[in-house]
């Protein structure tokens, strides 16, 4: 797929009687600055293996993996929601902790990352792969009991950043948890905080956002969450936010 191509699909009719379907569009921001990673058919091939991901990560993937997870706890109960598909293992050490009441959905915009989440997944009948925009979900209010977003919003203009939280806000339940990990600035003393400018600039262009601003400050207004914690990892480069609904 080129950079310029554009892939639609409609949505699903939930009420069954043939209302008018919305097309789901990969978003400019994906095809034009994201496609050599996510929707080239090589992309798959080249970013699917753990010691790549992990060494992206500067060797911290299991480390902000497992933070995330812990989160949940060590058994997974209620209606989970994952937004986007992750590179790595994630989504598969997410469903060992499942209980056996328990559910995943997983969503992303682009096809290519649902066929491979599927062919990592095989078909686990906890789990459900579908194809929504993290900015524009198909989920009612208040339907999951925790929401995980892992290394999305860095990849996001400002506009769809906000969206995509202001959207998982909306489909957690009152006392539910959102869990983000993502970049977070360094501290002064970490060489990370100059060797990663160069870096983001040119292959993550709106990560540096991460840096200027705390995810708190992207919440929608007039819905206050009842708590928000952040904890940070490796020198600050990388964070971890729970919002309690």
């Amino acid at each position: 797929m080129s950079p310029k191509e554009s892939v639609t699909v409609a949505r699903a009719d939930p009420s069954g009687v043939g209302a008018p379907l919305q097309p789901i569009v990969i978003p400019k921001y994906l095809q034009e600055t994201y496609w050599w990673a996510y929707l080239h058919p090589n992309a798959v091939r080249i970013f699917e293996r753990q010691w790549l991901v992990n060494l992206i990560l500067w060797g911290n993937f299991a480390r902000l993996r497992d933070a995330a997870l812990q989160e949940m706890g060590e058994v997974i109960d209620g209606k989970v929601l994952q937004v986007a598909c992750v590179y790595g293992d994630f989504t598969e050490h997410l469903v060992r902790r499942l209980s056996p009441t328990a559910s995943l959905n997983v969503i992303d915009v682009a096809p290519i990352q649902i066929k491979n989440l599927h062919d990592k997944l095989g078909n686990p009948h906890q789990v459900s792969v579908l194809r929504q925009d993290s900015t524009d979900m198909d989920f009612e209010d208040a339907s999951h009991d925790t929401v995980v977003v892992f290394f999305l919003l860095h990849e996001q203009p400002a506009h769809a950043r906000r969206q995509t939280i202001a959207e998982a806000l909306r489909v957690t339940r009152p006392g539910g948890k959102i869990i983000f990990v993502d970049y977070h600035k360094p501290v002064s003393a970490s060489p990370f905080r100059y060797l990663m400018v160069p870096i983001l600039s040119t292959l993550e262009p709106f990560a540096l956002d991460m840096w200027r601003g705390e995810i708190a400050d992207w919440l929608p207004e007039g819905s206050p969450p009842a708590q928000v914690v952040k904890e940070t990892f490796f020198g600050g480069l990388y964070q971890k936010v729970v919002i309690t609904r």
